[in-house]
């Protein structure tokens, strides 16, 4: 056998070196690596259960974190030195412990298998991942909250369809994000759950025939329980999939506030500006000011959207139980933990670079007869049924527009010739401030429900 072919931990069955070409196509190092310190990590528990179980010596046990010590610190300062030929970051960490410990270094795999190995570093990977984007949704979370309470009283066009619905306030319209982002959170925090269940004791598929004990593992490690079956141990990827599509339903978040911030920075509308750093001019027209972060991010949502369809392709026509194929997981789990994170992190501090016009805001509430609702709600309260108010306000919605007046500008005769039932108090009715001071319960626009879901929102999060 070739010196080349001995390298491999597994070249005993092999009579010539892998190519060139295979190497580098079946090579995951260059992109799993970043799971070093998961993998350390879970080869150190495994270790304190294999000497703890008697199946090695305490003094291998030693010298095994003894020899973890250097790798990490090798690592940590960029001297660690990663090789193609040996594959994957747990072969490299492997080879190098081996070289600094001798055969303790290579008594560490007993009773484990890469397959098992790999699933438990990912999970562990993925738990760290989960911890902190939770921190950054409450960041951004919390940024929201500042900027609502700012804003609690900011009268602003609520919109269906895009055309101007009914009065609502700027806060009002953030803590709607605000109660997305939430969700975002809870799911991920469900998800982990399942994340942190332990693969590692599976083996290559079967189990094995060591004494180990599983339970002490996942209890070394912080998991909640063991994976069950040895089977889905080691080729399960339902907790990657489920992760990167709560991460799919948040971008979409973020990119419905992207749209938002997108419209309303337009000139033609003009709500918001946003701060000069998150936004980028023109090589040509001096004059322009663009929104490029959130322009970016509806791009991004795709890419995470990508990443998931990637996923669920990968594993629907796996038979049990693993295949190479699943060494195509990481870097789609990788990007979408990058883009999570990177893009939570610069909306938590485009926020507070986000300033209101609220001359705009309130210019535009005079177009689309916005308090049309509560004429109609007004004529229900004096007696009429609510399908006779309905039709008599859009007579009176007509009849405004072919004025080109808005609502409140028609005269107190023009509105009695629609419904008889209307008096002089059918002007508080008809303002921009009625309207919101009207809908006083929870859940409501008005300011003072606006102000009392931010302290609940200021408790939720603690």
């Amino acid at each position: 056998m070739t010196s080349n072919a001995n390298q491999y931990t597994w070249a005993g069955r092999f009579s010539e070196p892998v190519s060139d070409l295979v190497k580098r196509y079946t090579a995951s190092v260059d992109f799993d690596q970043r799971m070093w310190r998961q993998d350390i990590r879970g080869s150190l528990a495994h270790a304190r259960m294999l000497a703890k179980q008697g199946i090695i010596a305490a003094a291998d046990l030693a010298d095994i974190e003894r020899g973890m010590a250097v790798v990490t610190e090798e690592i940590e300062s960029g001297q660690f030195e990663w090789s193609l030929d040996l594959e994957d970051v747990h072969l490299n960490i492997e080879k190098r412990l081996t070289a600094i410990v001798g055969d303790a270094g290579k008594r560490l795999h007993t009773g484990r298998s890469r397959n098992d190995q790999v699933a438990t570093d990912i999970r562990l990977y993925l738990r760290d991942s989960i911890d902190d984007i939770l921190v950054l949704i409450k960041a951004f979370r919390s940024a929201l909250v500042d900027l609502a309470e700012k804003e609690a009283a900011t009268p602003m066009p609520g919109f269906t369809h895009l055309q101007v619905a009914q009065p609502v306030t700027f806060g009002h319209h953030m803590l709607a994000y605000f109660e997305m982002f939430g969700r975002d959170a809870e799911r991920l925090v469900d998800c982990r759950k399942r994340v942190a269940r332990l693969p590692l004791g599976a083996a290559a598929l079967a189990g094995t025939t060591y004494p180990i004990d599983r339970e002490f593992v996942a209890e070394q490690l912080g998991f909640e329980g063991v994976c069950e079956n040895s089977l889905d141990a080691v080729s399960d990827r339902d907790f990657a999939i489920e992760f990167t599509a709560a991460c799919a339903l948040l971008m979409m978040h973020i990119s419905r506030l992207s749209e938002e911030l997108v419209m309303w920075m337009s000139p033609r509308i003009g709500f918001i500006q946003i701060a000069d750093r998150f936004c980028t001019g023109s090589s040509i027209m001096p004059q322009k000011k663009n929104p490029d972060v959130p322009e970016l991010a509806r791009g991004k949502t795709g890419r995470v959207y990508g990443q998931l369809m990637s996923l669920l392709t990968l594993m629907k026509s796996q038979p049990l139980a693993y295949n190479k194929d699943n060494q195509e997981d990481k870097e789609p789990l990788f990007d979408a933990v990058d883009t999570v994170t990177d893009t939570l992190r610069i909306f938590a501090d485009m926020a507070g670079g986000i300033t209101i016009k609220p001359e705009a805001m309130k210019a535009a509430l005079t177009q689309g007869f916005a308090t049309a609702t509560d004429l109609a709600d007004y004529l229900v309260k004096k007696g009429l049924p609510f399908r006779d108010a309905h039709e008599a306000v859009g007579h009176a919605v007509k009849a405004a527009e072919q004025k080109g007046v808005d609502l409140p500008q028609l005269t107190l005769d023009e509105l009695k010739a629609f419904c008889p039932q209307v008096e002089n108090d059918v002007f508080s009715v008809l303002t921009v401030e009625g309207s919101l001071a009207s809908r006083n319960h929870i859940g409501g626009t008005a300011p003072e429900q606006v102000k009392a879901a931010i302290a609940r929102a200021r408790q939720r999060l603690g």
